[in-house]
């Protein structure tokens, strides 16, 4: 699984019983933006290249909220969000917790960061039946994802994680007011040019 494209995800078919169509077309690393690499750390894991599969203090942050709160919020990692989404299935237990855990740290261990991102950016939900950057590209901008540009890349983070609730083709108020907090946090992050030198080097296509 560190080299071999992803051919499908156990979401996936669950989906496709659900009667979701099916979007999906796995493209290699170089050909996606790094606009929206960046855009899916700021939105959902600004530790991503630091940590080393979790973060433990959003998972305390979350842990701690969760106690008294009527709705459930994570504090998923993409490094576990992937392991869930290639390897398990959606359903909260334990089980499949402990389950993460063990691929989450597999995944780091010999997948390593950019391959994890690879990964995630190709299989990630980003609407009713469209999984990856590609497939979600080609729908909604009418272009190859290596083209976006960090305002559509933006846009495709702000669904996150609830692309069957928003949408990026009908944006609501809420969803544009997430795609300005992520250009925001993408700038904070030092922007695409520096996201890229931190994760190049990661890269097995640049050795």
């Amino acid at each position: 699984m560190k080299w071999i494209p992803v051919f499908f995800t156990p979401l996936m078919v669950i989906r496709s019983f659900e009667g979701h169509e099916w979007h999906y077309d796995y493209v290699s690393a170089n050909d996606i933006s790094i606009n929206f690499y960046l855009a899916a750390v700021s939105a959902e894991d600004q530790k991503f290249l630091s940590h080393k599969g979790f973060d433990w203090e959003s998972i305390q942050k979350a842990w701690a909220g969760n106690k008294d709160a009527k709705r459930i919020k994570g504090g998923s990692t993409i490094s576990q969000q992937t392991a869930k989404n290639v390897f398990l299935w959606p359903n909260r237990s334990w089980v499949r917790k402990g389950l993460e855990t063990y691929f989450t740290f597999m995944i780091e261990l010999i997948w390593g960061k950019a391959r994890i991102l690879e990964v995630y950016s190709n299989i990630v939900e980003l609407g009713p039946g469209v999984y990856g950057v590609e497939a979600a590209s080609q729908k909604y901008f009418s272009k190859s994802a290596s083209k976006i540009n960090n305002s559509e890349a933006a846009l495709l983070a702000s669904v996150l994680p609830s692309p069957l609730k928003y949408s990026v083709s009908k944006p609501s108020a809420y969803v544009r007011k997430r795609q300005s907090w992520i250009l925001r946090q993408m700038n904070n992050l030092g922007g695409a040019k520096s996201f890229r030198k931190a994760l190049i080097p990661e890269k097995e296509e640049s050795k």
